[in-house]
């Protein structure tokens, strides 16, 4: 059993409102349902997702299908939402919608351009 502190409802959804807010908590977990331009973008969503699980030994459940990939985050240990929830589901959103054109840098981003395009971002 885990002693870390276990989010009551109330919390779990002002911390998402304020941290979060593309995120939803269903059936015991957070969720976010990343969109992309098809499966190469899908497999890269997913693959980013597993390197940041596996560095942080956090480890969400994911479904995917050719355009959209939905993550799924819940500390089996606790029994529930935890620190160790948000903060990977606030790395994996800072990583995936990271874009560089937005920021005032050398890196140009993906081109705007549908034959590169692999996200949707909101």
């Amino acid at each position: 059993m885990s002693n870390e502190k276990v989010y009551s409802l109330e919390e779990i959804k002002k911390y998402l409102e304020s941290k979060l807010p593309k995120w939803y908590f269903e059936n015991g977990w957070i969720r976010r349902k990343y969109k992309t331009s098809g499966w190469k973008g899908t497999l890269m969503v997913i693959n980013t997702i597993g390197h940041l699980s596996e560095a942080a030994w956090h480890h969400p459940d994911l479904s995917a299908s050719y355009a959209f990939v939905i993550v799924k985050l819940q500390n089996h240990a606790a029994k529930g939402i935890t620190d160790k929830d948000f903060l990977l589901a606030e790395k994996i959103e800072s990583v995936i919608n990271w874009n560089p054109a937005l920021e005032d840098n050398a890196l140009d981003g993906t081109p705007d351009d549908p034959r590169f395009k692999y996200i949707k971002y909101d």
